[in-house]
């Protein structure tokens, strides 16, 4: 199976922006406000000054992984409106430092977008950890018929907040809250099939009823299940991983193995911000896709 390393930048973005890095943070705008958060790989000085000191907000962690809380310094809406392309999607800040989007993801947006419209076929597409719904919005708008999965209803019911912000409540769209490796093996079970699965799990996490997620134990466990639920000439396979020590290429191996018989390509590498002030690169999470 062939495989190519790739850098992924989400370039089509307008309501964000990676101002500035260093010194362990990062500067970012999501729409018409400006946020300090940690980025402990940002190992270099800043760029800018003032800008630093105009932020509204700045997220001060715990020794918790995610923990932490906000120091307001200006007033900020309990949720704003931001857009990327067509779609239309609520921000707020939460305890755990994120903002309702991962702007980075984008550039895997607009690939399978593509791939989807380009297909001529009707497609269905699983998207696990599915989050505030992002990356259905964008299969869903560009004609895919999707089933969205998390553990969180918060999270679902936001997502669900997102479908009517983008006038998408017409599209095809299943929400669903549960586990994701028990939905998977039920659907194959059930016979159920898709011709694109995307898969952002967390590094560690529980389900609706207690059921415990860590990466490296339950990835593989979880590939195998999909793989049983994709249909027997499949467009895509996404996977991409946080906040964990691991390789693009040990997602790409993991990816490989589910993907066996299936010819196409693997792509793998890692998706960046690049900064506005001088062009330096942050690397945020790694990733695998398939695609034939």
């Amino acid at each position: 199976m062939e495989n190519s390393f790739t850098l992924l930048e989400a370039k089509n973005w307008k309501d964000y922006a990676l101002l500035d890095s260093g010194g362990g943070l990062k500067l970012e705008r999501f729409g018409r406000y400006v946020f300090v958060r940690p980025e402990a790989q940002a190992m270099w000085r800043r760029s800018l000054d003032s800008e630093w000191k105009n932020a509204d907000a700045v997220f001060v962690p715990t020794g918790e992984e995610s923990g932490g809380h906000w120091d307001f310094k200006r007033q900020v809406e309990e949720k704003w409106e931001m857009r990327y392309g067509d779609l239309r999607f609520w921000a707020m800040t939460t305890p755990g430092r994120h903002l309702g989007v991962f702007p980075e993801v984008a550039a895997h947006w607009d690939w399978f977008s593509g791939l989807i419209a380009q297909s001529k076929r009707e497609i269905n597409i699983l998207n696990l950890f599915g989050y505030t719904g992002l990356a259905t919005l964008a299969a869903a708008s560009a004609g895919a018929k999707v089933t969205h999965v998390d553990a969180s209803k918060k999270s679902v019911a936001w997502a669900r907040e997102n479908q009517a912000l983008s006038n998408l409540t017409e599209k095809p769209i299943r929400w669903i809250v549960d586990d994701a490796l028990k939905f998977v093996q039920r659907e194959a079970r059930r016979g159920v099939k898709y011709e694109g699965i995307l898969l952002d799990p967390p590094k560690f996490g529980r389900g609706p009823k207690g059921e415990v997620w860590e990466v490296y134990r339950s990835l593989p466990n979880l590939l195998e299940a999909c793989r049983a639920c994709l249909t027997e000439d499949p467009l895509f396979v996404v996977t991409t991983v946080y906040a964990v020590r691991a390789s693009a290429i040990h997602v790409a191996q993991a990816l490989d193995e589910m993907m066996k018989g299936f010819g196409g390509k693997i792509e793998m590498g890692e998706l960046i911000t690049r900064e506005q002030s001088a062009g330096r690169l942050l690397s945020q999470a790694v990733y695998a896709r398939w695609g034939r």
